[in-house]
């Protein structure tokens, strides 16, 4: 059986890192978050403007965008393992530079769409490489952070990822306002710069900062993510739990509208109050998350958390607009908090669990999961939530707790197989 290191080996040699602040002091962590908020900043410019973008000035139909986008998701969960093979064979700083100058050029190529093949075919290719990004650019942090900070310094990263987000969103509603094809094409052009410039910038990173993957790695090996049942376990309850993600974004706001008395702009305010919260608490629900045990500990909490946000959530339902905003602002707070802890502990099991030999696979595993649960999750909120009320709250809630309970025998067949497989393979 092959080797399955319990927990990755960093081959990064940046020492430990105070994070603090925004931009930290550690040179290599510095360029890390100056890359991720470059990033992060033009997704933020076109995350809120696409939909309406390819609808209200390409002139598509808008069911015919949702397909479509759908249909490139699909591709996208696709993407992950390829590319993360990739980078286990020639290296995380090439692959990365080269699929974010992808994305750039495809983002470009929105600008002058005039039909729905080629929103098709454009939206395919921008959404496989955008996928396929993510999995390889959390194998270079594993790569580049030491092991006993890594959870922290996924933290920090993910602390400038909002911040991004959160300035690029607010550029993004002044596209919104404006609502014309010039205002659109800037945000377009200005966010496939970002993806070039970031790229770039990682190529730019130091040689010895993110060394090609060990060359002992067994060919046979590579793929070994594809068919490790105990980690594929792991990930399937990971993404259950980041189904949260969509209720939030696409769950809560239909509830508002359809269920609710609550004003209208409190999706927003619930949306703006996560980002922040997020910022503010990330870092801090690192700590005593940095091992396994720590991060079963920290997703069963999670789990439990999302089934009494569910069970907040649903109380809004026939309460005066004061009283409902008010509830609603409780059932988001105890969101983030579930939030910031599943994604502490998902970071530790994606990395503690996998082949240290061959992390590009298997963090492309764990990010497709993950990606699956984003495009699944709009529909299964809608027909729990939405369409049965509290007792579709209540459905999820019950996932949610399985989920998070499940996640401790699974890490533990997992760490078990692992040894097994270094008794082995000695």
């Amino acid at each position: 059986m092959t080797t399955t290191p319990t927990l990755a080996r960093s081959v990064g040699t940046a020492p430990a890192t105070r994070f603090a602040g925004l931009l930290p002091s550690d040179p290599l962590l510095l360029r890390l978050s100056l890359l991720t908020l470059l990033n992060a900043f033009g997704r933020g410019l076109f995350f809120p403007v696409s939909v309406l973008y390819f609808t209200r000035i390409v002139g598509l139909g808008a069911t015919s965008v949702g397909v479509g986008l759908t249909v490139a998701g699909l591709f996208g969960i696709a993407a992950g393992v390829p590319a993360g093979w990739a980078s286990d064979r020639w290296g995380r700083r090439p692959v990365l530079t080269l699929l974010w100058a992808g994305c750039g050029v495809l983002l470009a190529a929105y600008t002058v769409v005039g039909s729905y093949a080629a929103f098709l075919a454009t939206a395919i290719g921008y959404a496989a490489l955008c996928q396929a990004s993510m999995g390889v650019r959390n194998a270079l942090y594993a790569d580049v952070l030491p092991v006993r900070t890594r959870v922290e310094g996924r933290a920090h990263l993910r602390m400038v990822t909002n911040v991004g987000m959160g300035l690029g969103g607010a550029f993004g509603a002044l596209a919104l306002q404006v609502d014309s094809r010039p205002g659109y094409t800037v945000l377009i052009l200005a966010d496939a710069v970002a993806f070039v410039v970031s790229g770039w910038l990682v190529h730019r990173l130091p040689a010895g900062a993110a060394p090609r993957p060990a060359a002992d790695a067994p060919r046979e090996g590579r793929l070994r993510a594809v068919r490790d049942l105990p980690y594929l376990a792991v990930t399937c309850l990971n993404a259950v739990l980041a189904l949260q993600y969509s209720l939030l974004e696409v769950g809560l706001p239909l509830w508002i509208v359809r269920h609710t008395q609550a004003p209208r702009w409190s999706a927003a305010l619930v949306m703006i109050l996560n980002c922040v919260l997020v910022a503010l608490l990330q870092v801090r629900a690192t700590r005593g998350v940095e091992d396994l045990p720590g991060a079963v500990r920290a997703m069963r909490r999670s789990g439990l958390l999302l089934a009494l946000a569910c069970a907040v959530f649903a109380c809004t339902a026939g309460l005066s607009p004061l009283w409902g905003l008010g509830v609603l602002l409780v059932g988001a707070v105890v969101q983030v908090l579930a939030e910031v802890l599943s994604a502490a502990g998902g970071w530790t099991v994606g990395y503690g669990l996998a082949d240290a030999r061959a992390q590009g696979v298997y963090q492309g595993v764990f990010n497709s999961g993950q990606a699956a649960a984003t495009m699944a999750a709009p529909a299964l909120v809608t027909v729990t939530a939405i369409d049965h009320g509290a007792a579709g709250w209540a459905v999820l809630g019950v996932l949610f707790v399985a989920a998070g309970l499940g996640v401790g025998p699974a890490v533990r067949r997992a760490r078990r197989d692992a040894w097994r497989g270094e008794g082995g393979a000695e």
